[in-house]
């Protein structure tokens, strides 16, 4: 894979990132301007969640079909359209089919991508695509903190579509570098086989991978979601610095896959891996003290910072964990169970703050880290057993 190429899918997976965290951030003035209640984002969320699990489980045949390349264009102008759309809605009812886009856009991409640079790649590029991801979703909480205090969040969402666009322009014209410099890598990566989900199912190191995606996306986006809303509701910060305070976060993870990435070549993968857990440790003790707000700020970050590594070195596992034929049906199902996380853990929070209060949802953070720590230490004995834990990858 040439540098050029790679670039080009570092830049597509800033595209991936850039919608991701706009409705966490936006959602405290969306609702307040039209008119409904804050635990109606939850609809949102579930509906992009649900459509990018369904589109990632399809992926495979898919991208078998297409090709990365064009699967990866289309997809993003997909999300672009839906983030201009998001700047014109008149009422929330008008937000439940651009949200469904903008997932079905989502999975195509991350599947795909994750899949490729799994196969191809070595461990440090892998987490410098999720590095970028993180730059991306740190880039949309800032932009919508500056258009509060001029354009709105409306304004914010355009200016969002504006970056999407020319990413997804960017990804279009590379088509053919993609078909210069890597075909031969993906004829082999679409010659795979196609595993169907009955036959995942049965397998315990497949579940259990499975729930560790499924906690680590459910942390990401529980913070990503309503980090803005808890800070701004239980913590006294207004909408603009709580957009602001969630940009913070999302650069906490952005570090901690640079780091890791800068560290793969010195560090085992299942040891970073360990090291985002036990970072995470701290930063959910944090979160459940009675501090003021500039803690909970501290906390954000070291969530991010220490939940940052685990996905993208989860991933880069795939086919050393279950084979190379299988990668990429075994990695459209790890993304659609992230997802699955992504879509429980916002009407989760929104349930249960809605019984209890928000002040509840730092014991919610501290319940998904204690079952994913769990799972991690389940899978790898059970990769043990089966003689396929390679501790020096």
């Amino acid at each position: 894979m040439t540098s050029l190429l790679l670039i080009v899918i570092y830049i597509a997976f800033i595209g991936l990132g850039v919608p991701d965290s706009l409705i966490g951030s936006a959602w405290p003035a969306i609702h307040t301007e039209l008119g409904i209640p804050v635990e109606m984002v939850s609809i949102i969320t579930f509906l992009i969640s649900g459509c990018t699990v369904l589109s990632s489980m399809f992926s495979t045949r898919i991208l078998n079909k297409l090709g990365t390349a064009k699967v990866t264009a289309f997809s993003t102008a997909m999300t672009a359209l839906s983030l201009l759309g998001f700047s014109l809605v008149p009422s929330f009812w008008f937000m439940i089919p651009l949200a469904i886009v903008l997932g079905l856009g989502a999975g195509a991409i991350d599947s795909g991508l994750n899949n490729y640079l799994a196969l191809h790649c070595k461990a440090s590029h892998m987490n410098f695509l999720h590095c970028f991801y993180g730059v991306g979703v740190s880039l949309s909480p800032y932009i919508m903190s500056q258009a509060f205090s001029n354009v709105g969040w409306r304004g914010g969402y355009r200016y969002a579509f504006y970056v999407q666009f020319a990413i997804a322009l960017l990804l279009i014209f590379s088509v053919p570098l993609w078909k210069k410099n890597s075909s031969s890598q993906e004829s082999n990566e679409e010659s795979g086989v196609n595993l169907s989900i009955a036959e995942m199912i049965k397998k315990s190191e497949v579940r259990q991978v499975w729930v560790i995606m499924l906690m680590t996306n459910a942390i990401e986006y529980a913070c990503g979601v309503w980090g803005s809303t808890y800070l701004v509701e239980e913590k006294g910060f207004d909408i603009e610095h709580g957009a602001l305070a969630l940009t913070v976060y999302y650069v906490g993870m952005s570090i901690g896959r640079f780091v890791s990435g800068l560290l793969a070549n010195k560090i085992k993968t299942w040891m970073r891996i360990f090291i985002g857990c036990v970072i995470l440790a701290p930063a959910i003790i944090i979160m459940l003290l009675p501090l003021n707000g500039i803690f909970a700020v501290v906390g954000l970050f070291l969530i991010g910072l220490g939940n940052g590594s685990v996905y993208p070195n989860m991933i880069h596992l795939t086919p050393h964990n279950f084979g190379k034929e299988v990668s990429q049906s075994i990695m459209g199902s790890q993304i659609a169970f992230a997802y699955i996380g992504v879509m429980l853990a916002p009407p989760m929070v929104s349930l249960i703050s809605g019984v209890f209060g928000i002040k509840v949802y730092p014991v919610l953070l501290a319940l998904l880290y204690i079952v994913m720590v769990i799972a991690i230490k389940c899978f790898i004995n059970r990769l043990k057993k089966q003689g396929r834990y390679i501790k020096d990858v």
